[in-house]
């Protein structure tokens, strides 16, 4: 931290002399963290110190992620508020899920988002190491699974100790999860005897869910997994291993005469009750190892083995379908970051929110949550990009109380947050900045650059999972570096300018105000006007065309509508109405990407066609008045998961 806060500052601090830091720990933490560690920590600074104090070593880890953040410029020079802080996390699992098996994730990488998420004092690592796209973990006892499953991407078991290490010292668990008995395909690769329909396998270089699955019916699948995960238990000290369970279609079951003839001797009545039997199998396998057992909310059976960590991804019905069998549970539904949502929306889902239907005991089995980053369209290059900053809005809704929840203040504190990322090596800023120049090519001017950087300031990549539907060809081998690629998950100038709009029309539209977003709008359609015929040179001008072409027609309407506004004059309901449905038409998604505006735009619209308001009263009516007419879609309530599939 003092290191960081030297290059920051240009000062020397803590180089042979006491830093003015105090810091102590009660007890000596264990060697790795596990679940349930005291984090709190008291943090006080004075004029003459600063002192932090915590239980445990991992309490003042946290401690020291808060004191980070708090160093400051001002007239006088550097400096620390004054302070007092006694701070401890609402949920004692706050994690973050990452794919490497979609897109492989080397460990340079994985190792910046263990620094990021000390900083935002996130305290899980989920590690996603096995799909039908890849098995991303190497096996001694079975060198098959990994040498014939993972296009030669692959994490060699030192690696995993020295990750393992490193998460550790700050104060963050690693959680394996080996996804069974269905997103096995990588798995078969090299033993298709264990598939429940005859092989030959290939590794699944598209997206969806595979057929293919483990056939729980045979013996040797548990002779694998019993050496497989005892060999694992190994590497992963954590007593977590998370088994997946999810989205089993089990086609390959139902055409198996044979596997439904053992589900009848067995009296399991159906494919769920044979993936219960496999899953209580596997978990027997695990407490011999002195492990437990997690896996996504379709493990929920009435046979479900007792002490089963059941992770939500598909909605609040899993915790409590969880909690009242007794089980503890996760909460991801509403965390998945490869949606691409605003952080705000993110930070407004809470695993316990006010008005719960949950009894406390029922609560208190509710450890907390994990934003998921699954990698089908997330390169090594845009991890940090895709993760961050949005994450650290999941890691304060997991930390702070329920009742912090002001996203005005989360907006203002990101771009600081961001910053500090970036002093701990985070490329979130650099790789996307990296990206955009090489889209416009090696020839491209300042003037070229500078376009197209102000036209992508103002996309972001589609939502939910819209680009499954406009790429529904796309496989493993395809280069991420497209406009929807680098581009801001958030767009910062799209949000600036919704703000600016309804602070203009939430009393009388002051000149000032109107001729400001006038010089912005103005600005913009000159760039995206130009833009096409600069990237010419680029091989790539065919990939911006449609985006630079709805942005000009969006510029055009607001530009009319702040000039009525203006000019004081007042546009028909017609002109209202055409606008209206233009706006719907340009604001849809565009294949990969889509622009966020439509908001500002019907406001700005809809308030230059209604007669102005005079007095408060007026005013209150007229601000009704312009959200009834100005037809504002809500956000989508739900991915459009199903119909890709």
């Amino acid at each position: 931290m003092l290191r960081r806060w030297e290059a920051r500052t240009g000062l020397v601090l803590g180089r042979g002399h006491k830093p003015g830091v105090q810091l102590r720990a009660h007890a000596t933490a264990a060697e790795f963290p596990s679940l349930g560690d005291d984090e709190s920590y008291r943090l006080t600074v004075s004029s003459r110190e600063v002192r932090l104090e915590a239980q445990t070593t991992w309490g003042v880890l946290r401690g020291l992620a808060t004191l980070e953040q708090c160093l400051h410029a001002g007239p006088r020079g550097w400096f620390l508020p004054a302070l007092a802080i006694a701070d401890r996390p609402r949920f004692p699992w706050r994690g973050v899920l990452i794919d490497v098996c979609r897109h492989w994730q080397p460990l340079e990488s994985l190792k910046r988002q263990l620094e990021a998420m000390a900083l935002a004092k996130l305290n899980v690592l989920h590690l996603h190491l096995t799909e039908d796209q890849g098995f991303r973990i190497e096996s001694r006892l079975y060198p098959r699974l990994h040498e014939l499953g993972s296009d030669g991407e692959y994490f060699r078991q030192e690696e995993i100790r020295e990750l393992v290490r490193f998460a550790a010292d700050r104060g963050i668990r690693v959680v394996p999860e080996f996804d069974v008995p269905g997103h096995t395909t990588s798995w078969l690769v090299g033993h298709p005897e264990l598939g429940s329909a005859p092989g030959p396998y290939a590794i699944r270089r598209h997206w969806g869910v595979a057929e293919a699955a483990l056939d729980p019916t045979n013996e040797q699948v548990y002779v694998l997994l019993a050496g497989f995960l005892g060999e694992m238990a190994e590497i992963f000290p954590d007593t977590c291993v998370h088994i997946g369970g999810d989205e089993v279609k089990a086609a390959h079951w139902s055409g198996n005469e044979r596997i439904q003839r053992f589900i009848r001797q067995h009296n399991l009545g159906d494919n769920r009750g044979l993936q219960a039997y496999f899953n209580q199998r596997v978990s027997e396998i695990l407490g011999r190892l002195g492990r437990h057992m997690a896996g996504w909310d379709e493990v929920l059976h009435p046979r479900l083995s007792a002490g089963t960590l059941v992770q939500s991804w598909r909605g609040v019905a899993g915790l409590d379908e969880a909690t009242k069998m007794g089980c503890a549970a996760l909460l991801s539904n509403g965390y998945y970051l490869d949606l691409w949502w605003p952080a705000a929306r993110h930070y407004e889902v809470d695993p316990v929110p006010a008005g719960t239907t949950l009894t406390p005991d029922q609560q208190k089995l509710i450890l907390g949550g994990e934003a998921a980053m699954w990698t089908e369209w997330t390169s090594a290059e845009r991890l940090d990009g895709a993760l961050w900053p949005r994450a650290a809005a999941v890691a304060e809704r997991l930390w702070s109380p329920r009742e912090v929840r002001d996203v005005g203040r989360l907006y203002a504190r990101l771009p600081g947050f961001s910053a500090r990322l970036e002093d701990l090596g985070l490329l979130h800023e650099k790789n996307r900045d990296a990206m955009l120049r090489r889209f416009a090519g090696d020839t491209a001017g300042a003037s070229t650059v500078a376009a197209l950087q102000t036209v992508a300031a103002l996309f972001e990549p589609v939502k939910n999972y819209g680009r499954n539907l406009a790429q529904a060809d796309a496989n493993q081998f395809q280069p991420l570096t497209g406009f929807a690629d680098f581009l801001r998950v958030e767009s910062d100038e799209a949000r600036g300018f919704g703000a600016a709009v309804e602070t203009l029309l939430h009393d009388r539209p002051k000149v000032a105000d109107i001729e400001r977003l006038i010089g912005k709008m103005t600005a913009w359609r000159t760039a995206a006007k130009a833009l096409p015929a600069l990237l010419t040179a680029s091989g790539r001008s065919h990939e911006i065309i449609p985006a630079a072409k709805v942005l000009g027609q969006a510029c055009d309407i607001g530009l009319r509508a702040l000039d009525l506004l203006l000019t004081r004059h007042t546009g028909t309901r017609a002109w209202r109405q055409r606008n209206l449905a233009t706006i719907d038409q340009i604001c849809r998604p565009l294949g990969h990407v889509e622009l966020p505006l439509e908001r500002p735009l019907k406001l700005l619209v809809t308030a230059a066609s209604l007669p102005r308001p005079s007095g408060v009263k007026a005013r209150a009516a007229w601000a009704t008045e312009l959200l009834a007419a100005a037809r504002i879609r809500g956000l989508a309530a739900a991915p459009v998961y199903e119909q890709w599939l």
